[in-house]
């Protein structure tokens, strides 16, 4: 009975959201009334919508995004899946706040060197990187690098050492590849505010990666202001860094995936190289290119499709086809994870048992996906 309903005004008040909250989450799909006035269009709540409100409340204020408040409405009762969002979303919150600490570190040192300034050079920074595992992890992030002249900052690899990792970082701003590589001994903090990171220009990441190629089981890597050195196997190149700020990357790199699914690489690139395709004008420069639209079921099986309204509960999201088959090369040959969360996310490509090495596609818009 209609006595029995909230008013949208009763909701907002009894569950802290705002009228125009109320309405935005009815036009998302999130939250929609019990009734309808078809003369009117005022909305009416079932007494029953106000714990999904009041929790819906909850969410919104610790900032979960809109893709995973769906998914902790929706999800099943006693499934986990709520449970899973939530905890995904406390690791993003944390990791953010460990790198908002590292920024103020070094806010501070660069306002201490504003203020107390010195004339002496910093020293270099050295630690010793296992070969094999740097050249892989070069091979892993090349070819994300950027090449358009108007963005010089991304036209090279980022080398940034954080503790025992040293992070290499590429991105063109359509894809991000990001790859780890573990010290035999943890890199200890600058000397004399000395470089942690750099950016290697692409021709140095290209010597360097034929350099590793020697054979020898290790290579020396020295971070100097402006510059960057690497040894091994009785060799040696050096050169010039790029002189600029990279983005900050920790930030595009923290996701919150609502669906994972692992495949074989072999298999994701032959359903990509035979599958359908449509061209879209999603290219760096504004030009067309083949776009590839994935879709998970709720089967849990990937597939590429052409179009056609997908299954309730299907999840989509269209990606440059160019830009997926050159991450899988740097994905390996063996097990993907592919993390999905809908067609306005970014899609993840993961190698299975390496966390730290990983692909990111922005997704292309297609009109009738969102």
């Amino acid at each position: 009975m209609e006595s029995d309903l909230r008013s949208i005004g009763e909701l907002a008040r009894d569950s802290g959201l705002g009228v125009s909250a109320l309405r935005f989450y009815d036009g998302a799909d999130v939250l929609t009334p019990a009734r309808v006035d078809p003369q009117t269009g005022y909305r009416w709540y079932a007494p029953g919508q106000l714990a999904d409100a009041r929790l819906l409340c909850r969410l919104r204020r610790v900032g979960l995004p809109l893709a995973g408040i769906r998914a902790v409405l929706g999800a099943e009762p006693g499934s986990g899946t709520a449970h899973q969002v939530v905890d995904a979303h406390l690791r993003h919150l944390e990791a953010g706040l460990a790198d908002a600490r590292r920024e103020l570190s070094l806010i501070r040192t660069l306002i201490d060197q504003r203020e107390n300034p010195v004339t002496a050079t910093p020293a270099a920074h050295t630690v010793t990187v296992p070969a094999r595992e740097l050249a892989e992890a070069l091979g892993a992030v090349r070819f994300a690098v950027g090449s358009d002249p108007e963005v010089p900052v991304l036209s090279g690899v980022l080398f940034d050492l954080d503790g025992g990792l040293l992070r290499l970082v590429a991105t063109d701003r359509y894809r991000m590849a990001l790859a780890e590589v573990p010290l035999p001994v943890p890199a200890p903090g600058a000397p004399d505010g000395g470089p942690t990171a750099a950016i290697v220009p692409t021709a140095l990441v290209d010597g360097i990666r034929a350099l590793l190629g020697s054979g020898a089981e290790h290579a020396r890597l020295t971070l100097g202001p402006g510059s960057v050195r690497v040894e091994t196997g009785g060799h040696r190149i050096e050169g010039a860094a790029l002189d600029h700020d990279y983005p900050d990357y920790r930030s595009l790199v923290r996701l919150d995936p609502v669906h994972r699914v692992g495949l074989p690489a072999a298999e994701l690139r032959g359903a990509v190289e035979s599958g359908a395709t449509r061209r879209l004008p999603s290219g760096p420069h504004g030009e067309d290119c083949e776009v590839t639209v994935l879709t998970l079921g709720r089967d849990g099986r990937l597939t590429v499709v052409d179009g056609g309204d997908p299954a309730p509960g299907d999840v989509r999201v269209a990606v440059n086809r160019d830009f997926l088959l050159d991450a899988l090369p740097a994905a390996g040959p063996g097990q993907l994870v592919l993390e999905l969360t809908g067609p306005i996310a970014p899609l993840a490509i993961r190698t299975a048992g390496r966390d730290g090495t990983f692909s990111i596609l922005m997704p292309v818009r297609v009109p009738e996906l969102v």
